[in-house]
């Protein structure tokens, strides 16, 4: 099935990413990472409140007290909504300059995981990286290029996760009381003529949602079989990442970015860098918040 989703908020994101909706107040947080922006997106009254966080940042969770938890240029940071004032935490590799953070979630016990990308640089010199809860880092996976979806299932014992530069979603054993992740197999490959692998979410039935860069759409895998049975277009060639909202966790809400158009492609995509959405026949499950007040 395939369905167009709707403008959502006009917006010429640089690179819209990021997207987590946040169960509690009903919002859905998101990013501009090149604008170095975070942004609260009110459905009630359609208002988009932006914070200026002064660097490159590439994912954003929600704190026990609801305060805001980042991954940044420049490592782990936490910002508060009230204030708009940015705390730094670690910057597990300040020795990289051409590394940045990028896509991360929180697992279903309230740790922090995030994964580097490397810019104009030789491959795989990234990380992929859990903050736990005592605000201590490990490093999960190296030989990372570009670090991007990550979701877990409903019954804690898999961790799916995609390195765009693969093509590739893997999934991982995983064990929820340690954090570690076992045997790794790969439940699809993503051909390149539909566009590269970018941010992913997870619906009640452990369907993988996976954003398509250079596609126009988000594709719906089912990981035991590796069949694609569901797609949503949007009216721009970068959709970038996606999260289930809505009071019932039924809208699909997909950033989208301008990075890399030419002026013919953004006169031709006009929305290009706006956030869409559109109802879907399928639930989410809820984002996970980081289990520490800060």
């Amino acid at each position: 099935m395939v369905i167009e989703a709707r403008l959502r908020f006009p917006l010429n994101c640089d690179l819209g990413e990021g997207s987590l909706w946040d169960e509690q107040a009903q919002v859905l947080y998101w990013v501009d990472i090149i604008q170095d922006k975070v942004y609260c997106y009110n459905p009630k009254n359609n208002s988009n409140l932006a914070y200026d966080v002064g660097e490159n940042v590439g994912a954003v969770v929600v704190t026990d007290n609801g305060k805001l938890l980042l991954a940044l240029r420049s490592g782990f940071a936490w910002l508060d909504p009230d204030t708009g004032m940015v705390t730094h935490l670690y910057d597990p590799e300040s020795d990289k300059p051409h590394t940045r953070f990028n896509d991360g979630k929180c697992d279903p016990v309230g740790r922090f995981w995030a994964g580097t990308m490397v810019e104009n640089a030789k491959k795989g010199d990234g990380a992929l990286y859990c903050l736990d809860t005592d605000l201590t880092v490990t490093r999960k996976l190296t030989n990372i290029s570009c670090s991007n979806g990550l979701v877990w299932s409903s019954d804690q014992r898999r961790f799916y996760y995609i390195d765009t530069p693969t093509r590739q979603i893997q999934c991982f054993e995983y064990d929820i009381e340690t954090a570690s992740l076992g045997t790794r197999t790969v439940v699809a490959d993503v051909p390149r003529e539909i566009g590269a692998p970018d941010g992913m979410a997870i619906d009640d039935s452990d369907g993988l949602w996976v954003a398509l860069f250079g596609g126009g759409k988000v594709i719906r895998v089912n990981p035991v079989t590796r069949a694609i049975d569901y797609e949503v277009k949007v009216s721009a060639p970068h959709a970038t990442s996606c999260a289930f909202g809505g009071p019932q966790l039924d809208e699909l809400f997909i950033t989208t970015a301008r990075i890399g158009l030419n002026e013919e492609d953004r006169r031709a995509y006009p929305a290009a860098g706006a956030l869409f959405s559109t109802k879907v026949p399928f639930k989410g499950l809820p984002a996970h918040r980081f289990a520490r007040n800060l």
